[in-house]
């Protein structure tokens, strides 16, 4: 089991994640890409403190939580006592989900975490395993290629916004250099959009959907990356073949 880099900013990412997290304004186009989740069985993914496996079970689906940081699993059960919704968090391996038995959910999400996941291929095969024949995948990752390493914003001297990618190629373990930015704290795993789609096609997985969202209003004003590219990818997904 990889180590869980969350535990030590727990405490620090779930006052930032009440306060507004990073991918919130995103949220609503995660809703309506799942669309009716009325009595299924889901799997929040990455889970962190609840925050998405909450909005799921106000939804009236039935949502486990699954995150490797106990801590933050300890917030999310702190939450749930206090506000319960129904929800059952545990602390599992995304790589190989090892404590869900196989075609358990009928739906998996997983948000802004695969990022996070060293071992991409072991973790869509273990979704794959855990999802019912038929059974559905979304996830929301910082899109591969706007947010590559040390990409920045620039402004022209005509005073127009540019976004200048570097390091696009270089896949692996990077870490930010903004003290202030999350990718700081626990660093990230950049790969190629390639690298996603032939994941998700060896894993057995056709994509359904595609949504680039684009915020607007006070997000966009604060981070005007956001009126350039597309910095969020938000992904459906159907599982459509057993896979060994």
């Amino acid at each position: 089991m990889t180590d869980a880099a969350y535990d030590a900013i727990a405490a620090w990412y779930d006052n930032r994640v009440r306060e507004g997290g990073a991918g919130d304004w995103a949220f609503p186009a995660l809703q309506e890409l799942l669309g009716d989740i009325r009595s299924q069985h889901i799997c929040d993914l990455g889970c962190g403190e609840g925050r998405v496996a909450r909005l799921l079970a106000q939804r009236d689906a039935y949502v486990a939580g699954i995150d490797l940081s106990s801590e933050l699993i300890e917030a999310a059960r702190r939450e749930e006592a206090a506000h319960p919704l129904g929800i059952r968090y545990r602390v599992d391996d995304a790589e190989s989900l090892g404590t869900i038995p196989d075609a358990d959910f009928d739906g998996v999400v997983c948000c802004l975490a695969l990022m996070d996941i060293p071992r991409l291929d072991a973790t869509l095969h273990a979704v794959s395993r855990v999802l019912k024949p038929g059974g559905w995948f979304a996830f929301l990752i910082t899109h591969p290629c706007f947010a590559a390493p040390h990409a920045r914003l620039r402004t022209e001297p005509d005073g127009a916004a540019s976004w200048e990618i570097r390091g696009y190629f270089a896949e692996g373990f990077w870490r930010s250099d903004d003290s202030g930015n999350l990718c700081a704290r626990v660093g990230a795993q950049h790969r190629m959009l390639s690298t996603y789609l032939n994941a998700l096609v060896s894993s057995g997985f056709s994509i359904t959907h595609v949504v680039e969202p684009q915020p607007t209003g006070p997000v966009s004003e604060r981070n005007t990356a956001y009126t350039v590219v597309p910095l969020l990818l938000l992904v459906r997904c159907t599982k459509v073949d057993a896979v060994v």
